[in-house]
């Protein structure tokens, strides 16, 4: 083995070589404090709503995900393609990470193929991915890798892609040569806060799920949503990308991603909500066939196409309480 530069350096240029746009190295074994605290006051106050899964220890504790692990690969991947949202009331709106392929299978493959050339590479060292299925802090370590920094509204964003990235990470014990960790560029703006909707950021750099449309759309398996959220949809079925597409950042450095998976499915640009309103079990898997949007059952879908039409009814008008 090189020394730790050189071979930084070659698992990097592997990195692109595999097709990811963005690739840096994070210091496993630096303990910060800081986000575990930042992590246990957002649990404390309950912003996770029903996520369980976040208050695993294993978010707070690397080790515990890979005995000895040393360093961290964190990868990242352009999706943004330059379609805008459709502004007619009759069509309901999905958010951009789901308009193409399934990105966990995306970054799966490619993740794959880079941990079979580290140890190939190097066989005595061990190595194992997540793509955010895991109990890895995946906008965390972007940071620490140098990627880019996490914004007011939670999101990472990088210089070169704005904040319309996939993030995945290795995790190895092989000594690497980190990256210096990114610094916060968002300055005094607040068009991400301002532009909710619901409010669901609750402070600059903190989501409260539990006001937040992507959350309701995608994880809440209630019948119905909470009013607050059902009367403020403006349309969203799948996600929500307001705070996203307010993002100075996003306005001046999105750029078209050149991995084809990406690309939209016709039918997630424009459906109408009169049609997802009474989605069948057969036309859900027909439609949402190898996509991340299948995390959304069909009675989800049903519901918040639902909750959109009766909020657009209250507010017409030519409603009886107009």
């Amino acid at each position: 083995m090189g020394d730790r530069q050189t071979v930084t350096n070659e698992i990097k240029q592997q990195a692109l070589k595999l097709g990811f746009h963005l690739v840096g190295i994070a210091d496993a074994t630096v303990t910060d404090s800081q986000n575990q605290q930042r992590l246990q006051s957002w649990l404390y106050q309950g912003f996770q709503a029903e996520m369980a899964w976040m208050a695993n220890p294993k978010r707070q504790d690397i080790q515990q995900c890979l005995p000895g692990v040393q360093s961290v690969i964190a990868v990242g991947l352009n999706y943004y393609t330059p379609h805008q949202h459709s502004d007619d009331l009759e069509v309901g709106k999905i958010a951009r990470y789901g308009w193409g392929r399934d990105y966990h299978k995306v970054l799966t493959k490619r993740l794959k193929a880079l941990c079979r050339w580290l140890t190939a590479a190097f066989p005595d060292a061990q190595h194992r991915f997540y793509v955010d299925t895991g109990p890895v802090q995946d906008k965390v370590w972007a940071e620490r890798a140098g990627l880019g920094w996490i914004a007011k509204n939670s999101n990472l964003i990088t210089r070169d892609y704005g904040s319309w990235v996939f993030l995945g990470e290795i995790l190895t014990t092989l000594n690497l040569a980190p990256d210096r960790p990114h610094l916060k560029h968002c300055g005094t703006c607040t068009r991400c806060i301002e532009a909710c909707p619901t409010g669901a950021i609750a402070s600059p750099f903190t989501v409260d799920a539990n006001r937040c449309i992507a959350y309701h759309t995608i994880e809440n398996r209630t019948e119905t949503l909470p009013q607050a959220i059902a009367q403020n949809l403006n349309n969203w079925v799948a996600g929500c990308d307001i705070c996203q597409d307010v993002c100075p950042w996003n306005q001046r450095f999105a750029q078209e991603t050149n991995i084809l998976d990406f690309q939209s499915y016709p039918e997630n640009l424009a459906p109408k909500l009169t049609e997802l309103a009474e989605l069948t079990e057969d036309e859900w898997d027909r439609r949402f066939t190898g996509s991340a949007l299948r995390r959304i059952k069909p009675a989800m879908w049903r519901r918040n196409a639902q909750a959109n039409l009766s909020a657009q009814q209250k507010t017409s008008p030519n409603s009886e309480e107009g």
